[in-house]
């Protein structure tokens, strides 16, 4: 006892001298004298902290320092301390690393903060990188030697969360970046967002008490909860209870609206919205009052679509509003792009100091396209922090998406210091993980967001398609030089396979965007097919190899997912190999002209031609698709003479989340002269519509026939109602087609 006594004075005193001038060996042609003492009762995490220093040191050098208590410290040698004595008093995300009198203190307010000050100090000032898991930049030198360090970090956002993978799976790739291994830690596991319909299911509630929801133009809906009714909030008041209960180790949960816009407009609810200027107004009245009953916990909930604008009550303290960004366009910082949520920031600070950040990096339609934002990541971590947000979770696609390891990297090492230099970032990851390709990668991130910046008027969308930049930073021209600069980056790791394959999977966004380019027929470079003299249409070669190319490098990557709809690279696959076999039969119906006896609705610039352009949708419905919403589509088709024809398919897409449903039939008919039509033939949908329907799909509607002589060809595709389940209900529902191919 007297000893530890002895040696706390001791380390107490040094702590308060100057720093020495002189710089200090702790490893000197592979031999130490220092051994790494954890202070106190150290707790099992500050121990494997310790132990981690213990094992990079030795990385580094060759030389392994004795890990010791402070009871068991050696005399004579030199010390790396490791943990918080009471006296220094660090707040608990406080990190502090110091030498004094040739030792070493490496101390944090909090075990969690000691960890990081363990991964700080290996990465100041012995220089160890980690770019992905299992991709690390550890230096090797015989000899250790640090100048004098005083050096003390508060991280502005404390709790700092990358949806992605590679933190979440690899819990030691989170500690060397500093962020959490979940998406929402301390929350109740099935209780995290989007809650309404956890805690009052329609299956159980509608159909008894329809008055428990939303009331939408005169009629009772499942979409949200009415909440000025008393017994909503007793039955969430009691599920709240009963999930705490079952989670008591929990610290918050959510009481949130469901994922879509059709909140109450019941008098009582309008009153208040109408009262606070917000739809929010409700929901704080509402989710104060489960708040008050839990004055322990934390409430969560949104301020996202109809709730982002706050009202004029103030939450309660221990309501913790989570701010979402997701209609802001990601061409630009939010603070120049988006300025109403900027505002909207801003004036929920004035409310409450509890505000959680869920921010958007990727595209969620097309996980693999290419999505110039990365340049937005530090101006937005910036107005985050400039506005008091000390949670910040930027929703990544978790599952790959384009330049998935940079994207990761980056965000999480912004969200721990948003002062760093951008562009050093950059290069040092492109440098670090990609090699001598590094150079041609990073030329490839600059050349793209130059590209977009030129174009003021694009719209960066989360939920947008690569199709919608082919006039912009996606054109042939533009693609072709992106390929050449990946081209030069493999060239440049020819002979090192490792490395070859993370560039491979780097152009991947590359390759996306000429695929779909080339479903769009955008030039003769990037078409489906090519014609020969007679005018018979074959499968472009270089296409075939550029899905084979795809495909492999998805495959070796455990890559599956092509965007947040569950459509697999699989499926892409498969769909783009039918959309070639397509392009390649004789279409008597191409270049045709189309009339659209119902007006299409907003998609592909409302141009029924797009029906026998040539070009095939994709998996999105910016594609190449044209829409029809809240109505059948009818068509015409004037195939300019009389023609014997038998067959005819046309292509429908299906995105369920988005409204977006297959016709529940589609029917052919034939004319001779634009009035008279007969029937060729009604194709059923075989796949209605359920509540565990696949929700992003592509279905051909064919139909076969007796040749029939006829001119004109007319198609009716019955739109299907949204059901009332479904979370848009209410809502007009959209039917989307693309390529009639007659023959």
């Amino acid at each position: 006892m007297r000893k530890t006594y002895y040696t706390l004075l001791f380390f107490i005193g040094i702590m308060v001298t100057s720093c020495s001038s002189d710089h200090i060996v702790l490893v000197k042609n592979g031999k130490t004298n220092y051994e790494i003492v954890h202070l106190g009762s150290a707790s099992e995490n500050q121990y494997k902290s310790a132990e981690k220093l213990q094992s990079y040191l030795q990385k580094i050098s060759g030389a392994k320092l004795e890990l010791v208590d402070e009871s068991s410290q050696t005399l004579g040698k030199n010390k790396i301390y490791i943990g918080t004595i009471k006296e220094e008093e660090l707040t608990p995300h406080q990190i502090r690393i110091r030498t004094e009198n040739d030792n070493v203190s490496i101390a944090g307010g909090s075990d969690m903060a000691t960890n990081n000050a363990v991964y700080e100090f290996l990465e100041k000032f012995l220089d160890c990188k980690w770019y992905a898991p299992n991709a690390e930049e550890i230096p090797s030198l015989t000899t250790i030697s640090l100048d004098p360090i005083d050096f003390s970090y508060i991280p502005e956002i404390t709790t700092r969360t990358v949806h992605s993978k590679l933190f979440y799976e690899n819990p030691e790739f989170a500690d060397q970046l500093k962020v959490t291994y979940e998406a929402f830690p301390t929350y109740v596991p099935s209780a995290r967002v989007h809650t309404f319909h956890k805690f009052m299911p329609e299956e159980v509630f509608y159909q008894s008490h329809p008055e428990y929801y939303a009331l939408r133009e005169g009629k009772r809906l499942p979409t949200q909860l009415c909440l000025t009714n008393e017994k909503v909030l007793e039955i969430v008041k009691d599920s709240v209870s009963a999930l705490f209960d079952r989670h008591p180790d929990a610290l918050v949960i959510s009481v949130s609206q469901d994922d879509n816009q059709q909140y109450c407009q019941c008098p009582n609810c309008n009153k208040i919205d109408v009262a606070e200027g917000s739809p929010a107004g409700t929901m704080i009245h509402f989710v104060n009052k489960v708040a008050r009953a839990f004055p322990d916990k934390t409430i969560s909930t949104l301020a996202y679509q109809h709730t982002r604008k706050p009202p004029k009550i103030k939450p309660e303290e221990n309501v913790l509003i989570t701010l979402c960004s997701i209609e802001c366009d990601r061409s630009g910082p939010i603070s120049e792009k988006c300025t109403d949520f900027a505002d909207d920031l801003k004036n929920w600070g004035k409310l409450t100091n509890n505000i959680r950040i869920w921010d958007y990096t990727t595209q969620f339609t097309n996980f693999l396209a290419p999505f110039p934002n990365i340049k937005t990541l530090k101006p937005n971590i910036e107005l985050f922090r400039d506005n008091n947000a000390k949670w910040v979770f930027e929703q990544h696609s978790h599952n790959p998406s384009e330049l998935f390891e940079l994207r990761s990297y980056i965000t999480a090492k912004l969200l721990w210091n948003p002062n760093l230099n951008f562009e050093e970032l950059l290069e040092q990851f492109t440098n670090g993980y990609y090699h001598e390709a590094g150079p041609f990668v990073k030329s490839y991130v600059d050349l793209i967001h130059s590209k977009l910046s030129e174009d003021d008027d694009f719209f960066l969308f989360l939920y947008g398609d690569p199709s919608e930049a082919f006039n912009s930073y996606l054109s042939p021209e533009m693609l072709d030089e992106y390929s050449r600069l990946f081209e030069q980056a493999e060239s440049a790791v020819a002979s090192k396979s490792e490395i070859l394959k993370r560039v491979k999977m780097a152009r991947m966004g590359v390759d996306y965007a000429r695929l779909e380019a080339s479903r769009k027929n955008l030039s003769e470079n990037y078409s489906l097919t090519l014609s020969d003299e007679n005018g018979i249409e074959s499968i472009n070669p270089k296409v075939a190899l550029l899905l084979d190319n795809f495909s492999n490098t998805a495959k070796e990557n455990n890559i599956t997912l092509m965007n947040e709809m569950g459509f697999t690279v699989k499926e892409y696959g498969s769909n783009y190999i039918s959309a070639l076999e397509m392009a390649k039969k004789p279409n008597k119906a191409k270049g045709k002209k189309v009339i659209s006896i119902t007006n299409p609705t907003k998609y592909a610039d409302e141009n029924p031609m797009v029906l026998t352009d040539g070009a095939l949708g994709g998996s999105s419905f910016y594609a190449n698709w044209l829409g029809y919403v809240g109505t059948d589509m009818e068509v015409i088709v004037d195939l300019e003479e009389l023609q014997h024809i038998s067959s005819i398919s046309m292509a429908f897409l299906q995105v369920t989340n988005h409204v977006v449903f297959f016709p529940t039939s589609v029917t052919y008919y034939g004319s001779q002269d634009n009035k008279n039509f007969i029937p060729l033939g009604s194709v059923k949908n075989l796949k209605p519509l359920t509540k565990t329907s696949k929700i992003n799909e592509i279905n051909y509607f064919d139909q076969k026939f007796s040749p029939t002589e006829v001119r004109y060809v007319k198609v009716v595709a019955e739109a299907e109602k949204t059901p009332y389940w479904h979370h848009y209900a209410g809502l007009p529902s959209w039917v989307f087609a693309d390529e009639i191919i007659i023959d």
